[in-house]
């Protein structure tokens, strides 16, 4: 029987301080191909870590202090990793692969040689990272200045264009703090980004304004599910771009306006998420939005073996075209060979965790 005490300890135990892949303090994860005659790599990169510790400390109060204490020490040994990730000049800006030394595509034979693949950091690392440690409020203040640098239309950069045309004069948070990369709206990092600023009380900037803006657009307008990775690139599924809303408007009363919409598009959605860990997703965002309309609404998830469906779940892709702003690479961008996929054990795990504790399976 999957009890959140197992699925803790289990949690535990996968970050081991001794894995010579992926260094003390991190969870295992890999970056697939199967188009690719079965790629897949071992990788080393901070998010899942963050993730999964984020899941882990907005569940904690729910739980007895022998397994609060547990959730303490994969915090602690998380944060020690943190800094290899710190941005490799020492500002105040996380990536998702390590910088000290850089270990662009870790554990690869070809993507790793090429200064071209390295990338800058990034708005959602940099995110769940400050959302899981104690960033000083001088980093904190510093950050919306940086957001701000690097957002549509900021001086640095042109307009973005892989984007629909109504949203190119937004001034939106881009994914990318790098000079020279192109401008970049993924919804589900704008939402990461948005919950840490609510949750440090940041002051509302026109660039908050104008991500809530494109949130609750393209909710809205239904191109959030007939257009996923036009509209969140970066996870480019339905279910993944309803679970991040669902997480920020479960929080702060920021994205009411398309509450409805939102309540009414997972239901619609629940049937037909083949993979079990989408669709437990589906009933804890579900549950974040109308907990009665979960509860009474919607049949509990079969979870019998649900470890067999680890494997055929993704929470996250690289695309590899994505960057590109040529019309014609912009279009290959969403084909699914010219995407890696980011897989994790240990996160779907923390999903598990997090969808028993709604209550949803008595």
């Amino acid at each position: 029987m999957v009890t959140p005490s197992s699925l803790l300890r289990r949690l535990a135990a996968l970050q081991t301080d001794t894995d010579p892949v992926s260094g003390p303090g991190l969870f295992p994860s890999y970056r697939i191909q199967p188009d690719w005659g079965g790629y897949r790599r071992a990788d080393v990169n901070v998010f899942f870590t963050a993730s999964i510790v984020f899941v882990l400390q907005q569940l904690r109060a729910q739980l007895p202090p022998g397994q609060q204490t547990i959730i303490d020490h994969i915090r602690q040994r998380a944060q020690a990793a943190y800094p290899q990730f710190r941005n490799k000049d020492g500002l105040p800006t996380y990536n998702f692969w390590p910088t000290t030394p850089s270990r662009h595509f870790p554990n690869g034979r070809l993507f790793h040689r090429f200064d071209h693949f390295r990338i800058p950091d990034d708005i959602d690392d940099t995110a769940m990272v400050y959302l899981t440690s104690q960033p000083p409020p001088a980093d904190a203040r510093w950050l919306t200045g940086k957001l701000a640098q690097h957002a549509n239309l900021a001086q640095a950069h042109g307009p973005i264009r892989n984007t629909f045309p109504e949203y190119r004069d937004l001034p939106a948070f881009s994914t990318w703090f790098g000079k020279h990369m192109p401008v970049d709206f993924d919804a589900c990092a704008m939402s990461n980004m948005l919950y840490y600023l609510y949750a440090a009380d940041a002051p509302e900037t026109p660039q908050m304004t104008a991500s809530l803006h494109y949130l609750r657009h393209i909710v809205l307008s239904g191109r959030y599910k007939t257009h996923p990775f036009r509209c969140s690139p970066h996870y480019a599924r339905t279910s993944l771009i309803i679970y991040h809303l669902a997480r920020l408007a479960g929080a702060f009363p920021v994205l009411e306006a398309i509450r409805p919409r939102l309540i009414a598009d997972t239901l619609t959605e629940l049937p037909f998420a083949a993979n079990r860990i989408d669709r437990l997703m589906l009933r804890t965002s579900l549950y974040r939005l109308a907990p009665d309309i979960a509860r009474h609404q919607t049949a509990p998830v079969d979870l019998t073996g649900i470890e067999a469906d680890f494997s055929s779940f993704h929470f996250f892709i690289a695309g590899l075209l994505t960057a590109y702003e040529h019309p014609l690479l912009n279009r290959l961008a969403d084909h699914p060979f010219v995407q890696l996929r980011w897989q994790c054990d240990a996160h779907c795990l923390a999903l598990l965790l997090e969808y028993l504790l709604t209550g949803l399976q008595d």
